[in-house]
Protein backbone atom coordinates (compact mmCIF):
# COMPACT_ATOMS: atom_id res chain seq x y z
CA UNK A 1 0.00 0.00 0.00
CA UNK A 2 1.24 3.47 -1.20
CA UNK A 3 1.28 6.32 1.19
CA UNK A 4 0.89 9.87 0.61
CA UNK A 5 4.90 10.35 1.71
CA UNK A 6 5.98 7.58 -0.91
CA UNK A 7 4.42 9.36 -3.80
CA UNK A 8 5.60 13.07 -3.28
CA UNK A 9 9.08 12.78 -4.40
CA UNK A 10 9.32 10.09 -7.31
CA UNK A 11 5.95 12.57 -7.97
CA UNK A 12 8.31 15.66 -8.49
CA UNK A 13 10.79 13.84 -10.58
CA UNK A 14 8.10 12.99 -13.07
CA UNK A 15 6.95 16.24 -13.18
CA UNK A 16 10.27 17.41 -13.58
CA UNK A 17 11.06 15.30 -16.25
CA UNK A 18 7.95 15.76 -17.79
CA UNK A 19 7.18 19.54 -17.65
CA UNK A 20 10.70 21.12 -17.37
CA UNK A 21 10.98 24.08 -15.37
CA UNK A 22 9.03 23.71 -12.54
CA UNK A 23 8.29 25.11 -9.00
CA UNK A 24 6.35 23.14 -6.45
CA UNK A 25 3.83 24.76 -3.84
CA UNK A 26 3.00 22.16 -1.33
CA UNK A 27 -0.15 22.47 0.87
CA UNK A 28 -0.96 25.88 -0.16
CA UNK A 29 -4.60 27.00 1.24
CA UNK A 30 -6.86 27.81 -2.39
CA UNK A 31 -10.55 28.54 -1.32
CA UNK A 32 -11.46 26.14 1.26
CA UNK A 33 -9.28 23.20 0.64
CA UNK A 34 -5.39 22.50 1.07
CA UNK A 35 -3.76 22.16 -2.20
CA UNK A 36 -1.70 19.13 -2.45
CA UNK A 37 0.61 20.63 -4.75
CA UNK A 38 0.41 23.43 -6.67
CA UNK A 39 2.97 23.13 -9.84
CA UNK A 40 4.08 26.07 -11.71
CA UNK A 41 5.49 26.08 -15.05
CA UNK A 42 6.55 28.91 -17.56
CA UNK A 43 2.60 29.27 -18.71
CA UNK A 44 0.31 27.63 -16.29
CA UNK A 45 -0.79 26.52 -12.53
CA UNK A 46 -1.25 23.15 -12.48
CA UNK A 47 -3.00 21.00 -9.38
CA UNK A 48 -2.03 18.38 -8.07
CA UNK A 49 -4.60 16.03 -5.54
CA UNK A 50 -3.04 13.06 -4.19
CA UNK A 51 -5.61 10.08 -3.54
CA UNK A 52 -3.42 7.52 -2.13
CA UNK A 53 -4.18 3.99 -1.23
CA UNK A 54 -5.24 4.97 1.74
CA UNK A 55 -7.43 7.76 1.30
CA UNK A 56 -10.92 8.07 0.39
CA UNK A 57 -12.68 10.50 -1.99
CA UNK A 58 -14.82 12.21 1.24
CA UNK A 59 -13.36 15.70 0.12
CA UNK A 60 -12.65 15.53 -3.42
CA UNK A 61 -15.90 17.20 -4.15
CA UNK A 62 -14.97 20.45 -2.36
CA UNK A 63 -11.92 20.03 -3.56
CA UNK A 64 -12.49 19.55 -7.07
CA UNK A 65 -14.38 23.29 -6.98
CA UNK A 66 -11.45 24.65 -5.16
CA UNK A 67 -8.91 23.57 -7.47
CA UNK A 68 -11.02 24.69 -10.36
CA UNK A 69 -11.13 28.19 -9.28
CA UNK A 70 -7.32 28.28 -9.00
CA UNK A 71 -5.91 25.98 -11.79
CA UNK A 72 -5.47 26.31 -15.29
CA UNK A 73 -4.98 22.33 -15.28
CA UNK A 74 -5.30 19.46 -12.85
CA UNK A 75 -4.60 15.91 -11.95
CA UNK A 76 -5.58 13.58 -9.42
CA UNK A 77 -2.53 11.12 -8.49
CA UNK A 78 -3.99 8.02 -7.41
CA UNK A 79 -2.48 4.97 -5.87
CA UNK A 80 -3.88 1.60 -7.72
CA UNK A 81 -6.82 0.90 -5.29
CA UNK A 82 -8.67 3.70 -6.94
CA UNK A 83 -8.01 3.57 -10.63
CA UNK A 84 -11.11 1.16 -11.16
CA UNK A 85 -13.25 3.94 -10.09
CA UNK A 86 -11.59 7.83 -9.72
CA UNK A 87 -13.29 8.81 -13.43
CA UNK A 88 -16.59 8.62 -11.69
CA UNK A 89 -15.56 11.40 -9.13
CA UNK A 90 -13.96 13.69 -10.97
CA UNK A 91 -14.89 16.15 -13.78
CA UNK A 92 -13.45 14.66 -17.57
CA UNK A 93 -10.91 17.29 -17.94
CA UNK A 94 -8.94 16.34 -14.94
CA UNK A 95 -6.16 14.55 -15.83
CA UNK A 96 -4.91 10.59 -13.78
CA UNK A 97 -1.66 9.87 -13.15
CA UNK A 98 -1.73 6.53 -11.44
CA UNK A 99 1.30 5.26 -9.09
CA UNK A 100 2.31 1.41 -8.31
CA UNK A 101 5.32 -0.01 -6.88
CA UNK A 102 7.16 -1.95 -9.71
CA UNK A 103 9.86 -3.85 -7.49
CA UNK A 104 11.97 -1.94 -5.55
CA UNK A 105 10.95 1.81 -7.10
CA UNK A 106 7.71 3.28 -7.71
CA UNK A 107 6.49 3.81 -11.49
CA UNK A 108 3.47 6.92 -12.35
CA UNK A 109 2.20 6.80 -15.35
CA UNK A 110 -0.40 8.86 -17.43
CA UNK A 111 -3.72 7.44 -17.09
CA UNK A 112 -5.95 10.36 -18.46
CA UNK A 113 -4.23 14.02 -19.91
CA UNK A 114 -5.52 16.62 -18.65
CA UNK A 115 -7.13 19.18 -20.12
CA UNK A 116 -7.45 23.15 -19.85
CA UNK A 117 -9.98 24.13 -16.77
CA UNK A 118 -12.80 25.44 -18.01
CA UNK A 119 -13.67 26.76 -14.75
CA UNK A 120 -10.66 28.78 -13.65
CA UNK A 121 -11.25 32.32 -12.20
CA UNK A 122 -8.51 34.50 -13.26
CA UNK A 123 -9.95 37.19 -10.71
CA UNK A 124 -9.20 34.29 -8.12
CA UNK A 125 -5.55 33.39 -9.77
CA UNK A 126 -4.49 36.89 -9.67
CA UNK A 127 -5.20 36.55 -5.74
CA UNK A 128 -2.15 34.04 -5.71
CA UNK A 129 0.65 37.22 -6.35
CA UNK A 130 2.22 39.34 -3.48
CA UNK A 131 1.97 43.30 -3.63
CA UNK A 132 5.34 43.52 -4.71
CA UNK A 133 4.75 41.14 -7.31
CA UNK A 134 1.40 43.27 -8.41
CA UNK A 135 3.57 46.82 -8.41
CA UNK A 136 6.38 44.81 -10.71
CA UNK A 137 3.97 43.90 -13.28
CA UNK A 138 2.27 47.43 -13.27
CA UNK A 139 5.66 49.26 -14.08
CA UNK A 140 6.59 46.80 -16.77
CA UNK A 141 3.26 47.18 -18.32
CA UNK A 142 3.49 50.85 -18.36
CA UNK A 143 0.32 51.60 -15.77
CA UNK A 144 0.32 53.86 -13.21
CA UNK A 145 1.34 52.52 -9.71
CA UNK A 146 -1.95 52.80 -7.55
CA UNK A 147 0.30 53.12 -4.07
CA UNK A 148 -2.67 54.26 -2.07
CA UNK A 149 -5.06 51.44 -3.26
CA UNK A 150 -5.37 48.50 -2.22
CA UNK A 151 -4.35 44.90 -3.04
CA UNK A 152 -7.40 43.95 -4.42
CA UNK A 153 -7.90 47.22 -6.78
CA UNK A 154 -4.62 46.48 -8.06
CA UNK A 155 -5.71 43.52 -9.40
CA UNK A 156 -9.13 44.38 -10.78
CA UNK A 157 -6.84 46.81 -12.43
CA UNK A 158 -4.86 44.91 -13.74
CA UNK A 159 -7.29 42.22 -14.90
CA UNK A 160 -9.19 45.32 -16.47
CA UNK A 161 -5.98 46.62 -18.19
CA UNK A 162 -4.41 43.72 -19.66
CA UNK A 163 -4.87 40.58 -21.99
CA UNK A 164 -4.58 37.99 -19.48
CA UNK A 165 -3.19 35.72 -22.38
CA UNK A 166 0.15 38.47 -22.14
CA UNK A 167 -0.06 39.14 -18.41
CA UNK A 168 -0.35 35.29 -17.22
CA UNK A 169 3.17 34.77 -18.67
CA UNK A 170 4.51 37.30 -16.87
CA UNK A 171 2.58 36.66 -13.72
CA UNK A 172 4.46 32.78 -13.88
CA UNK A 173 7.30 34.69 -14.50
CA UNK A 174 6.98 36.62 -11.07
CA UNK A 175 6.07 33.75 -9.10
CA UNK A 176 9.69 31.68 -10.34
CA UNK A 177 11.42 34.69 -8.88
CA UNK A 178 9.45 34.79 -5.52
CA UNK A 179 11.63 34.12 -2.72
CA UNK A 180 10.33 30.96 -1.49
CA UNK A 181 11.26 31.14 2.11
CA UNK A 182 8.75 34.06 2.75
CA UNK A 183 5.80 31.82 1.26
CA UNK A 184 3.36 32.40 3.92
CA UNK A 185 4.51 35.29 5.79
CA UNK A 186 1.42 37.04 5.00
CA UNK A 187 -0.62 34.67 7.10
CA UNK A 188 1.78 34.49 10.33
CA UNK A 189 2.62 38.67 10.32
CA UNK A 190 -0.89 39.33 9.25
CA UNK A 191 0.53 41.84 6.74
CA UNK A 192 -0.75 42.06 3.69
CA UNK A 193 2.39 41.12 0.79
Amino acid sequence: MLYDKDIREPLFDYLEERFGKTRMFEEKIIGRSRADILMLTETQIIGLEIKSDADTYERLKRQIRDYNKYCDENYVVIGKSHEKHIEEHIPQEWGVLTVAVEGDRIRIEEKRPSMANPKMKKELQITLMWRPELQRLLEINHLPKYKQKSKRFVQQKLLEKMDYERLKPQMCQELFERDYTLWGEEDREGKEL
